[in-house]
């Protein structure tokens, strides 16, 4: 059976690889990186600067989880990135062997495994748990039942002392028109029996730092989930001289990150009462808005906490009269790019540009109140690389010529 490779954006370092010896026995090109626990091999490989996710499986399931993948890209929903898939793989004689799919590695992202390993404490599982669940209710929303919620298919990436989860393993998942509440339930029932079982796993392995309720957690995920997608879709009915609330919900979603791109908006026969019902909602209100100022794209929370300090940079310079355009390009240039620029090239590994420019602010506050004094960003960068940064562990794989370029902490414009 001849060879078979298809990709999205072919890269033909791909045809370089040894295709026709099983991947557990893979070595070239293999490097060293975290990854989720898989009920397939799987290896990580860079190819150049490019750097992949390289997963044997049965060849129809491989062709229906790269089309799903697809399926959420186009959408804009946090999944891995899918490069393509390699079938009719025989060995030199002539035995065959699975499928591949080629998913594109996700930068500065990692299992929950290695979070913990890499120093996020026990109490930090909720802020995972919480990211979990936005995730599994974007995915409900846009129609997406997953089938096998659970922390070892999300790969969770810091986002401003939170985190974010992107879907790894979709190969159980089916998109629908819309999703019934039983087909909802169901997901969040199995991703309850799942974490479950993780969080005992964790405990067994000694990679928390204190006793975790494995119960209290799983309520956690249950109570989250029903509670955010309350908010997110529930009708709400009001007299007509009650308006306001019409926007008063659509800004409790805004500070929930989530813009509404739809309003259902229903009147009684004398017009007397109203009710609303948000249709179409997506999160990333406030990663819409730093982009749109900046080119940059960041995760959500990170956004949030960039505009803030913009707003600061703004006040501080009585510049509210200005574009804001042109001042977020100033406060790009002046602050956090210089910022940024100190960190030294063997410490660029250790977090992503937007998450180290919170970790200073942060870092600023409490260096300020231990001082009782404001203390400027230059010197609690400097400060923070000296003290905090080395501390850090790495999380992510730096290419040669990425250490050399203080660009590369720096997220990059669609």
């Amino acid at each position: 059976m001849p060879l078979r490779i298809v990709a999205n954006r072919p890269d033909p370092a791909v045809f370089t690889l040894p295709w026709p010896v099983p991947l557990v026995e893979w070595t070239e090109h293999v490097i060293s990186l975290p990854r989720g626990l898989s009920r397939h091999v799987v290896r990580i490989v860079r190819l150049g600067e490019a750097v992949y996710a390289v997963k044997e499986t049965v060849e129809p399931i491989a062709w229906r989880e790269y089309g799903l993948l697809r399926d959420l890209q186009r959408m804009g929903l946090p999944a891995v990135t899918p490069h393509g898939v390699v079938a009719g793989r025989e060995t030199e004689s002539g035995e065959p062997l699975p499928a591949c799919l080629i998913t594109r590695h996700l930068a500065f992202a990692m299992p929950y495994r290695t979070l913990f390993s890499h120093g996020v404490r026990a109490d930090s599982l909720p802020l995972i748990i919480d990211a979990l669940v936005v995730l599994l209710v974007r995915l409900h929303l846009a129609g997406f039942y997953w089938g096998d919620v659970s922390l070892s298919n999300v790969l969770f990436r810091r986002n401003a002392g939170a985190f974010a989860a992107y879907l790894v393993d979709a190969e159980t998942g089916e998109l629908r028109p819309e999703l019934s509440a039983q087909l909802r339930n169901n997901d969040v029932q199995v991703g309850v029996e799942n974490v479950f079982a993780e969080l005992l796993d964790l405990k067994a392995g000694g990679l928390v730092d204190h006793e975790i309720d494995e119960m209290l957690i799983v309520d956690l995920i249950q109570e989250r989930y029903a509670s955010l997608w309350e908010e997110l879709t529930a009708k709400e009915e009001f007299d007509s001289e009650e308006t306001w609330r019409i926007e008063q919900r659509v800004e409790r979603l805004n500070d929930l990150g989530f813009d509404v791109e739809e309003l259902d908006v229903v009147t009684d026969w004398d017009g007397s009462t109203i009710q609303i019902q948000p249709r179409v909602v997506e999160l990333g209100h406030h990663r819409r808005e730093f982009r749109d100022l900046t080119g940059l794209d960041v995760e959500d929370n990170q956004a949030r906490r960039l505009l803030n300090d913009l707003a600061a940079y703004t006040a501080y310079f009585g510049l509210g009269g200005e574009d804001r355009m042109l001042v977020a390009n100033r406060w790009l240039s002046q602050v956090y790019e210089p910022t940024l620029a100190m960190i030294p090239p063997e410490q660029r590994g250790k977090l992503e540009g937007p998450e180290l420019f919170h970790e200073i602010l942060e870092h600023r506050w409490y260096l300020s109140e231990d001082r009782g004094a404001e203390v400027s960003l230059e010197d609690t960068a400097q400060d923070y690389i000296d003290h905090v940064l080395p501390t850090r562990p790495e999380e992510v794989v730096v290419s040669a010529t990425a250490v050399d370029d203080a660009d590369a902490l720096l997220p990059q414009p669609e």
